[in-house]
């Protein structure tokens, strides 16, 4: 299974409150089958509106691991489109001082830790990677610190997620082919399985 303890990357900053699901990824992109593909229209519109001046177009924050925000990130509609065009882009963790429930609960499905801090600690760190974009940042899950240069402050995750990520429970997939010979032994013992293999025999 896939086990998170900690993120370390360079980071990208993006400042403001109450970013929406709508403008992390439009809904014209949600007709998609799969979401491959996806990385590449995340923030599709804001980046159009800023004439590529937006982070995630910055050749200095490309290869980033890490999305530092602000208050009540990816808010707005329920969309597992959100976190899969923010993953596929290439982030892997991000810490805000807060986000909305459903989109925390997608990304950590998905092995991403949102983890937060204060509004003053984000800003500190949002400041040394617009300053030096090039600045390591790590996200400790185990001890819950937030390491930016020489910069160092506490984080917060709960306690499931924090325990889903570190032990890698979250990782359905993995859980299913690490246990395969319980389930199949466990599935043996069904009676409807038996029944519906003797039919499939005849």
């Amino acid at each position: 299974m896939s086990q998170v303890k900690n993120i370390v990357g360079t980071g990208i900053p993006l400042r403001g409150d109450d970013i929406d699901t709508d403008r992390i990824i439009p809904a014209r992109f949600l007709r998609c089958v799969t979401f491959d593909g996806l990385g590449e229209q995340v923030f599709a519109d804001d980046r159009t509106q800023m004439n590529s001046q937006h982070p995630f177009d910055l050749p200095q924050y490309q290869g980033a691991k890490i999305l530092v925000v602000n208050a009540n990130f990816g808010c707005g509609s329920s969309r597992e489109h959100a976190p899969q065009a923010i993953i596929r882009w290439g982030i892997q963790g991000i810490i805000g001082e807060s986000f909305a429930e459903i989109f925390f609960g997608n990304c950590i499905a998905n092995g991403v830790p949102c983890v937060t801090a204060n509004a003053q600690d984000i800003k500190q760190i949002q400041t040394i990677i617009e300053e030096n974009p090039q600045a390591s940042i790590m996200l400790d899950l185990k001890n819950l610190e937030v390491h930016c240069e020489q910069f160092t402050a506490p984080i917060s995750l709960n306690e499931g997620a924090r325990q889903m990520l570190i032990a890698g429970s979250w990782d359905s997939c993995g859980q299913l082919l690490q246990n395969t010979a319980e389930i199949k032994t466990s599935a043996a013992k069904l009676p409807y399985l038996q029944w519906g293999g003797t039919l499939l025999k005849t």
